[in-house]
């Protein structure tokens, strides 16, 4: 069985992605990781290089004129996609703010062993852990997406979705399977000047600067206050994120009992973690 990786990066130094732990999480399963490393203001290109001889990187350059919807983020994934070999049997996609614990490594090689000839599976499906603030808590009201697809066929009728979320194959759902196995998502965990940063510069991808500057602000650090949930994380982080973790050099003073929601979504949150159906979610995949 061969497994290719694939990805897309750009300024990850600027703005502070783990895009080395994340493709470091997921090179043990794969043969190969294709990154499409965008035009950068900063060393991402070497960062991403020194990965070691399983590395191809595709050189790209960003159209920052796509605002529609954060579409420059699923070109740049088509780009990773389509640099993959058609003898691979999968293609795994990780962001470069989403990292794998290497506890389900086996729980993902037995899954692409298992549906590998099963061809009407067209792909697999992830849960999710969104880290807010810190590495200490997680985000877990009804905003934050459970699952999503992260290992698919690598079949180029299949394209990257809207902001590159998930996946379609000609404009269809993916039929997929779902797996035991969570993402780390570590994509609202930098220093809070940082996540100001980079707020600022990527809701550009989706908005106008004027939209971006009433709603974001010039503000010198990012206000993480505002959040509505937050659970305490009591397990572990991935091995190849142990060095980042440690060197965390803010505090925040986060309080976890202290819910920001309405009585709707109170009574919704009751309803999922009962009975774990979330009323009205969004699936952008088709379990079979």
């Amino acid at each position: 069985m061969k497994v290719t990786g694939f990805s897309f990066i750009r300024n990850a130094q600027k703005f502070d992605y783990p895009i080395v732990e994340a493709i470091q999480s997921i090179l043990p399963l794969c043969d190969e990781v294709v990154v499409a490393v965008g035009n950068s203001e900063d060393n991402t290109r070497q960062l991403v290089a020194n990965l070691g001889p399983k590395i191809r990187i595709i050189d790209t350059v960003w159209d920052d004129n796509l605002r529609e919807g954060g579409r420059v983020l699923a070109e740049e994934t088509n780009k990773a996609f389509d640099a993959i070999s058609n003898d691979s049997h999968w293609a795994f996609y990780i962001q470069g703010d989403e990292v794998i614990h290497e506890q389900y490594h086996p729980a993902i090689l037995e899954a692409m062993l298992r549906y590998k000839d099963e061809t009407s599976v067209e792909g697999l499906l992830f849960n999710y852990k969104h880290f807010y603030g810190s590495y200490n808590f997680i985000a877990d009201s009804r905003k934050w997406y459970r699952k999503e697809v992260r290992i698919v066929r690598p079949d180029k009728a299949i394209r990257s979705y809207r902001d590159a979320q998930g996946f379609r194959k000609n404009a269809e759902k993916l039929r997929v399977k779902p797996i035991d196995a969570t993402v780390y998502h570590y994509g609202w965990v930098k220093d809070p000047r940082q996540q100001q940063a980079k707020q600022q510069e990527f809701n550009k991808l989706w908005h106008s600067d004027a939209w971006v500057a009433e709603k974001v602000g010039t503000a010198e650090t990012f206000d993480y206050s505002g959040i509505e949930s937050l659970v305490p994380f009591t397990g572990t982080h991935p091995a190849v994120m142990q060095e980042r973790v440690q060197r965390l050099n803010w505090e925040l003073k986060l309080d976890s009992t202290n819910k920001k929601l309405t009585l709707k979504d109170r009574v919704l949150q009751w309803v999922e973690k009962n009975t774990g159906w979330r009323v009205g979610e969004y699936k952008n995949y088709r379990v079979v």
